[in-house]
């Protein structure tokens, strides 16, 4: 037995000492042929100062018959790059020899990292290429924006404690929750960017008023810190704004996306006009027993319903298109909205008279009845649908006004990667408005006429 043992070890040990001999004999040669790249150009985005970026990744291909030697791979910037890169496993900015077998690839893996303050706004570099068979490059190219941070720690409460103006000259990224101290005021300028860390929100106190100042295209934007294409369509990258009792918002030409829940609002008062909500993993607006006028209002994309009500309050909807075509999580119901008396604060259950006015809107997506009203009995539940479009289904009750039910409103594109909630010309929503005289301009700033289109564009 100690003899077969012995054979075997031996056996195995020369196997292994074959292979190592084996591979030592690998012979590598200078390329005659050029490189091939999975890309050219790496764009990383728009990136913070002192904020990383993800990891991108390009792959380099060895087309020849042979093992070869690339003599030399290196970040055309060196150390003074903001740019770093991984080469075949091994971080650097200077490569000599780098072998690549026939046939074969390898990985360069790139990220950016902006100190504070770096000067430039375009981050441009280079991966180069160097050997006998002619040099190459690989272009690296981001946009650097400077950034004020607002980050909560167990030494920092992250609370505004006075009255605070944001301008557009810094993107606000916050961590943890940033509060505005109750009866301050913030108002944020057109332009403005401000992005939230996983599981960060903003918390609007008790009589306390936020204002969001923006114009057609110059959006205050509100989203999740990553700001890759990607992740535009992507839901619960960050929490809510959440809005205390008493707390007011006046909110103009805003973009809120990419949340858990969009604006959660607890007996607030607000005004929002020209503005889109989309792809929160809950609700893209949660109020209960809110007072919310909402005109040239666009959502899509929400788990659990575009707008969702409960206990009652008074809410008027007017031009508005609220499409849902969620498609995470199919057992979500995925409603435009959900209206209730009923609260459930804890272990008690609370309720309150509702009233709901939605004219000249558009309530349209993937399940039958996109409407979905639950009044208490002996709570006040009025309710009035004029001049809408409506995916009403079958089991649907409210009454309804000069509306159309169950048409197609043919939108230009809903998917959220290609959002364009506009209707095309055969949409039979065109012209089947009521004139709103409060309401002459569109969410895109057309005119609209006397018979106008329904939903939040002409």
């Amino acid at each position: 037995m100690n003899k077969l043992k012995l054979f075997l070890g031996l056996s195995a040990w020369s196997l292994l000492m074959a292979v190592s001999c084996n591979r030592d004999d690998i012979t590598f040669d200078n390329p005659s042929q050029l490189l091939r790249f999975s890309k050219d150009t790496v764009f990383c985005d728009t990136v913070y100062n002192q904020v990383r970026s993800e990891t991108y990744a390009v792959k380099i291909y060895n087309n020849e018959d042979k093992d070869v030697l690339n003599p030399k791979i290196t970040l055309a910037k060196g150390n003074s790059s903001l740019y770093r890169i991984n080469v075949d496993g091994k971080a650097g900015t200077d490569f000599t020899n780098v072998p690549l077998r026939k046939k074969d690839s390898m990985y360069i893996f790139v990220e950016i990292a902006p100190v504070a303050n770096a000067p430039e706004a375009i981050a441009e570099d280079r991966i180069t290429f160097e050997s006998a068979a002619g040099n190459q490059h690989i272009t690296l190219f981001s946009v650097v924006q400077d950034a004020e941070f607002f980050i909560e720690s167990p030494t920092n409460p992250n609370v505004l404690t006075a009255n605070t103006t944001w301008s557009n000259e810094k993107a606000k990224i916050i961590f943890g929750n940033l509060t505005l101290d109750e009866g301050k005021k913030l108002d944020i300028e057109k332009g403005t960017k401000v992005y939230f860390f996983k599981n960060a929100g903003m918390k609007i106190s008790k009589n306390a008023e936020l204002n969001v100042n923006g114009e057609l295209n110059k959006e205050v934007i509100f989203r999740g810190d990553r700001s890759d294409p990607k992740y535009d369509t992507i839901p619960k990258n960050w929490n809510s704004i959440s809005f205390d009792v008493g707390s007011k918002l006046t909110m103009n030409y805003a973009k809120i996306f990419g949340g858990t829940r969009g604006l959660e609002m607890n007996e607030t008062n607000a005004n929002i006009t020209n503005s889109i909500i989309h792809t929160h993993q809950e609700y893209g607006i949660y109020a209960i027993k809110s007072e919310i006028n909402a005109s040239n209002l666009v959502m899509n994309n929400c788990g659990e319903a575009d707008f969702g009500i409960f206990k009652g309050g008074t809410y008027n909807i007017t031009h508005a298109t609220l499409a849902n075509y969620w498609d995470f999580n199919s057992s979500l119901p995925a409603l435009g909205i959900y209206a209730t008396n009923e609260y459930q604060n804890g272990a008690t259950l609370e309720q309150g008279p509702l009233v709901l006015n939605v004219r000249n809107s558009i309530v349209y997506g993937s399940v039958e009845n996109m409407i979905e009203l639950k009044p208490t009995s002996g709570q006040t539940f009025n309710t009035q649908f004029t001049y809408n479009l409506l995916k009403y289904g079958t089991k649907a009750t409210y009454a309804t006004l000069n509306s159309i039910k169950n048409e197609d409103p043919k939108f230009q594109n809903y998917f959220t990667q290609k959002l364009n909630l506009r209707v095309k010309d055969d949409s039979p929503a065109k012209g089947k408005g009521t004139y709103i005289a409060n309401l002459p301009t569109d969410i895109a700033g057309i005119a609209r006429p006397s018979s106008p289109t329904i939903g939040a564009y002409h």
